[in-house]
């Protein structure tokens, strides 16, 4: 009987956010698990979601991210 590893494990953090990220493979298809660590809230990208990112820039995360 084998046990199941944990999933690997990334943390980022600096003044304003601290954050895990999660390789989630518990659904039909691989999807990232973005955890904010202090709040709790999280959000599931499937591959579209997080390549959709790679065409916005960083002037189109500044109107969406203030540090509160």
């Amino acid at each position: 009987m084998s046990t199941a590893s944990p999933p690997p494990r990334l943390v980022l953090r600096n003044e304003f956010a601290t954050v895990e990220v999660l390789l989630d493979e518990t659904a039909n298809g691989p999807r990232l698990l973005v955890r904010d660590l202090e709040t709790g809230r999280q959000v599931h990208l499937d591959a579209l979601e997080v390549e959709s990112l790679t065409r916005m820039s960083h002037d189109d995360f500044a109107e969406r991210v203030r540090p509160v």
